[in-house]
């Protein structure tokens, strides 16, 4: 069974490793151009032309799918079915109907839940208990087709996307596994959304990550675990900029501005997870206390916040600020 594989980051490369490791034929492997990166700006491969190469599997990274050319080549390569996991691309009629038993695609959410190009940060700031990992039979909408299979997994309150996504990847690898054969022998009869149910995940961008003080601490703590590790959940310093890569949100008014630093009372400390630095300070929000348990400065390493305070002058009524 001759497959075209199509996807990009590192989300992917479990799915294209156990494609390869049951004995599918990939016929070729399909992925974003290679991209300027550091400060060279040399130009960078992507996560599953990296993996792609080491298996010694065919790679095309065409700029789009719209050019003649790139659609008569895959058409030449006659998949019977295309498999996209996170490729970055949308995918016209002219690619959909190439295959015979179809493109199918992998995302990372419970469908119609978090359509769009975010839904593992979406899920976290939703404050979701759970997300999964959906493989739909695609159309042309946008994440609309009807699903295959799906499978849940629990979100814990430590999860940031990092970490969401490295799990989610390798859900998605099993079920990929499982559903595949089953649905070329013809075992699976695609279920239709409900786009009644229908939630956006639309794209992150940089700004996204400004703190807003004035929000409730367990809000700002989703963010910073959504937004972690891009772009990043940041505020203001004296004008300088501050990352919060880790946080909690603590009941309690410290009567004081949003934004300003307060120590912890004892009391507080208790309600923090286990095996975090103890010697933590908050934050006041517009409702509750954050408490910050990862911090980093412009041009420093991150740092846990005992080991921060003993390199700053006391910050205690300090306040923080949003960053334009």
């Amino acid at each position: 069974m001759a497959i075209a594989f199509m996807g990009t980051p590192s989300f992917a490369v479990p799915s294209l490793r156990r494609l390869v490791a049951n004995g599918h034929q990939i016929t070729a492997v399909y992925t974003q151009p290679d991209q300027p990166a550091g400060r060279g700006c040399r130009l960078k491969p992507t996560a599953v032309k990296l993996t792609a190469q080491e298996l010694a599997l065919p790679v095309r990274q065409p700029t789009t799918l719209r050019d003649p050319q790139a659609l008569a080549d895959l058409a030449s390569l006659r998949p019977q079915v295309i498999v996209a996991v996170a490729y970055g691309q949308i995918l016209r009629q002219e690619v959909l109907k190439i295959p015979q038993h179809g493109v199918l695609n992998v995302h990372p959410s419970l469908l119609p839940r978090h359509r769009g190009a975010s839904p593992i940060p979406t899920a976290i700031l939703a404050g979701d208990e759970e997300t999964g990992v959906t493989i739909m039979l695609m159309d042309q909408g946008m994440d609309t087709g009807p699903i295959l299979a799906q499978r849940t997994l629990a979100i814990e309150p430590t999860d940031t996307t990092g970490s969401l996504t490295e799990k989610l990847s390798h859900l998605a690898a099993d079920l990929l596994a499982e559903t595949l054969p089953r649905w070329l022998r013809g075992d699976i009869q695609p279920r239709p959304q409900d786009h009644s149910q229908a939630t956006k995940a639309p794209l992150l961008r940089k700004e996204h990550g400004a703190i807003d003080w004035g929000l409730p601490a367990t809000r700002i703590w989703r963010q910073v675990r959504a937004y972690n590790p891009w772009p990043g959940a940041h505020t203001t310093m004296d004008g300088d900029l501050l990352h919060i890569w880790q946080a909690w949100p603590l009941e309690g008014d410290s009567g004081r501005q949003p934004g300003t630093v307060v120590p912890l009372t004892e009391e507080q400390r208790r309600h923090l997870p286990l095996g975090v630095d103890r010697e933590t300070f908050a934050v006041q929000t517009g409702s509750g206390l954050l408490a910050v348990l990862l911090v980093q400065r412009a041009g420093r390493r991150a740092l846990p916040p005992g080991d921060f305070l003993r390199g700053v002058r006391s910050i205690f009524g300090c306040v923080l600020g949003s960053p334009k």
